[in-house]
């Protein structure tokens, strides 16, 4: 696969923490939506090195690297740093697919660049980088219903069952948005989808 010259590869990674106590937590939507994403590419992550779980192939006429650091969240730009710096990827073909409590369940965003908003992998990412000039896909999983209560505890809970559906919807956009940053670039995606 990687001995034909294509253009350019990229990155993506989809955030969140390894192990089973952690799956379907809203912290892991960037897992999740990296899975679709590679479900619908035929895409394994059977590589283990440099902190992560990656597979690579080609998605939009794009070679590939599908990662999910395995640092855990706040650690997420150790993995990510390694792979770009590597395989030669600049911040400009990284992608990286995270939760945001900002926006609602089922809505998705998509951003050239930023700051971290809060968010400790995207701000781990920033510092390992050195930059913040690299896309990102956020997906909605809603803020707590009350300010009082622990952050941390609400992003690693799970989706409750009546939000689920939306949750799945918001998944799969993600996917289809990071189809879109490859075949036509971050604004076509910023104009299909956010909303």
């Amino acid at each position: 696969m990687f001995g034909r010259k294509t253009e350019e590869m990229w990155l993506i990674a989809g955030l969140g923490n390894p192990g089973l106590q952690y799956e379907k937590t809203r912290h892991n939507a960037g897992f999740m939506a990296l899975e679709q994403l590679a479900a619908k590419y035929d895409i394994s992550f059977t590589k283990h090195k440099f902190e992560a779980v990656f597979g690579d192939g080609t998605i939009a006429g794009k070679r590939v690297l599908l990662a999910k650091p395995q640092t855990y969240m706040n650690n997420s730009g150790r993995a990510v740093s390694a792979l770009a710096a590597f395989y030669k990827i600049p911040p400009q073909r990284v992608l990286v697919l995270s939760d945001d409590i900002s926006l609602d369940v089922g809505k998705i965003r998509v951003r050239r660049k930023g700051s971290a908003g809060g968010h400790n992998g995207l701000k781990d990412i920033i510092e390992l980088l050195g930059t913040e000039e690299f896309a990102r896909i956020k997906i909605g999983v809603g803020d707590r219903p009350d300010a009082d209560r622990d952050l941390a505890d609400w992003v690693l809970g799970k989706v409750p069952k009546d939000e689920e559906e939306a949750f799945a919807a918001a998944l799969e956009k993600a996917a289809l948005a990071a189809v879109e940053v490859l075949r036509s670039g971050v604004d076509s995606a910023m104009n299909r989808y956010n909303g």
